[in-house]
């Protein structure tokens, strides 16, 4: 794949991932949280199923392969997805996406935990500037509201069911398991809509834009785009593109809801951002290496993470 079409895709799959947050945002004027992201991902799921029907994509054959993609489906759709709107009707949508797009940097620490994977220096490097990224922002213009909780959840999710995928994801397709556990999860999100709130969606030509512009485009077509570039390339250098998406979660949300960029808002998701880069990193040099060492050793030398 030629450079400019790698970069052109990559900025489209990251700019879908992290302005839903902002548009989804927008969405809670015509929906309660769960029932938005319910309606989302049931429609996105059920054309996908209806997708790799069609195309005859091999199906589990087993009650315990799918009892493992709605397991998956609940962590990923239901979980990351339900508490990020839930976050969303009281943090920005900036704040959401800086919250939520920590999920790399748990996944180090649960793999290490659980898996027992050996991670690199510099990945560990990446996981404490993430840290340091969140605890500026967290501490800073970020008043500690029920969102803010609700969006490290999202993080927490999202880590659970990628170390999930990476134990369970070789037994299916992609593209099944990718259907399936949306649409399971967002049916479970539609009962816990009609469980746990008020249910309301104002159909209007606004909310039905917004319920199809991120059922297709933030959902069916991000991902498509995504394991596009991640069959394509190099998954590993592929991945450390991920830190474009929280960057565009921001961006999206100054320009389209004008949310204040506080410089603590700013200076926390620049370290998160080069957090999620150096985690999923899969080479550095060793003389990168070492400078890192370097500069971290100088900055502990004069007390800067304790400030």
């Amino acid at each position: 794949m030629n450079t400019f079409k790698f970069t052109l895709l990559i900025l489209l799959t990251t700019f879908l991932m992290g302005s839903s947050f902002t548009v989804g945002k927008i969405g809670l004027s015509y929906s309660s949280p769960l029932l938005l992201a319910g309606l989302r991902f049931t429609l996105a799921g059920f054309i996908m199923a209806v997708i790799v029907i069609v195309l005859k994509r091999p199906h589990p054959a087993s009650r315990g392969n799918w009892l493992k993609i709605l397991i998956i489906g609940t962590f990923q759709t239901t979980g990351v997805m339900g508490c990020i709107f839930l976050s969303l009707r009281t943090i920005t949508a900036s704040e959401s996406s800086i919250l939520t797009f920590t999920n790399p940097l748990l996944v180090v620490v649960f793999g290490t935990i659980f898996l027992q994977t050996t991670y690199k220096f510099y990945q560990w490097i990446g996981v404490l500037l993430g840290l340091v990224g969140v605890s500026i922002a967290v501490g800073g213009q970020i008043e500690l509201k029920i969102g803010v909780i609700f969006g490290i959840l999202s993080a927490i999710f999202w880590a659970i069911s990628t170390l999930l995928v990476k134990k369970w994801g070789s037994l299916f397709n992609t593209w099944v398991l990718s259907a399936y556990q949306m649409l399971f999860g967002g049916l479970l999100l539609l009962l816990s809509s009609f469980t746990l709130e008020k249910p309301v969606f104002i159909l209007n030509g606004n909310s039905l834009f917004i319920l199809l512009w991120l059922s297709i485009m933030s959902s069916i077509v991000q991902f498509a785009v995504w394991y596009y570039l991640l069959q394509k390339g190099d998954p590993g250098k592929t991945s450390a593109y991920l830190f474009l998406a929280p960057f565009f979660g921001v961006l999206s949300g100054w320009l389209l809801l004008e949310e204040t960029l506080y410089p603590s808002i700013i200076v926390g998701g620049l370290f998160i951002i080069i957090g999620i880069y150096l985690v999923n990193s899969t080479y550095m040099t060793s003389h990168s290496v070492q400078k890192m060492k370097a500069i971290l050793i100088c900055l502990l030398r004069r007390g800067f993470f304790q400030r």
